[in-house]
């Protein structure tokens, strides 16, 4: 609005609504305070807690505790194994051949991500158990999967193969087919195309998802108990120990878990530096 001497002054109808939506602002900020203290001080606290008694973890606790440790990064080393080795052709194809019916193939692939975890190991149960549709089969050349350190293998491959899956399925659909058409026409063949072109491109992606699959498969609880039970040393986890001492040794179960809350984290921070180097890398 421009005044008779020419002097200009803000509109009174933006003033106004201003006014109005200010009481709105602040009290979205408020409940966005609230959310966010909502969500980080159940973890903050039990990592400070754990911290406060992790000297007073001694004796059998604390060799409970190395030892689901050990047992966990040896089963997720090996489950991650799996993954990529069955996920990454699976992933190749959904993204470069989709087969007719696609959308159902890829409604299977992701079922174990919204699948409860017990239904997961119960399922796995029936696939690979004493009496399942494969277990009798491989006892039959001496072959026994469930409640071995197997099992939790098995099992944590299972729940966390669709999140590398679908991250690499979405990595290889976004490399630029004219690269590797590039490649191939300078005589590559289709194996090296993928190892040296397709592969590379999609890294940023490829690595993602094997971070959070990492991260599931460490986490895993539901399918594990069920599938692979609660043995010390043979089967029992981070996650099962810190169920198992929650009866017993508070404290010990309190340093598993907090060794999962920080674990869980540093993949968080991990997946989003990938990321955001991703980008300054395309921009």
């Amino acid at each position: 609005m421009t005044t008779a001497t020419g002097a200009t002054t803000p509109p009174t109808r933006t003033l106004a609504s201003r006014r109005r939506t200010a009481p709105a602002g602040h009290l979205g900020a408020l409940l966005a305070v609230a959310a966010a203290v909502f969500l980080a001080l159940p973890v903050a606290t039990l990592v400070i807690r754990a911290a406060a008694v992790l000297s007073a973890v001694g004796g059998a606790a604390a060799r409970a505790v190395a030892d689901a440790l050990v047992l966990s990064l040896l089963t997720t080393a090996a489950s991650l194994v799996l993954v990529v080795g069955l996920g990454l052709p699976l992933a190749w194809w959904l993204a470069r051949r989709p087969p007719r019916g696609a959308a159902l193939v890829e409604t299977l692939v992701d079922l174990p991500i919204v699948l409860p975890p017990s239904v997961a190991g119960l399922a796995l149960l029936l696939v690979f158990g004493r009496r399942g549709l494969l277990g009798e089969p491989l006892a039959l050349v001496g072959i026994a999967i469930p409640f071995t350190t197997v099992a939790v293998v098995v099992a944590q491959a299972f729940v966390a193969a669709p999140f590398f899956v679908r991250a690499a399925r979405a990595g290889i659909r976004a490399v630029d087919r004219d690269l590797e058409d590039a490649a191939r026409v300078d005589g590559a063949a289709e194996s090296a195309v993928v190892r040296h072109v397709t592969i590379p491109l999609a890294a940023s992606a490829l690595s993602a998802g094997l971070v959070m699959a990492w991260a599931r498969a460490l986490g895993e609880f539901g399918a594990t108990i069920m599938f692979a039970g609660n043995i010390a040393g043979r089967t029992q986890t981070l996650p099962l120990l810190v169920y198992s001492e929650f009866q017993g040794s508070l404290d010990a179960s309190l340093v598993a878990a907090a060794i999962l809350a920080v674990a869980a984290a540093g993949v968080l921070v991990a997946v989003r530096l990938g990321a955001r180097r991703a980008g300054d890398v395309t921009a």
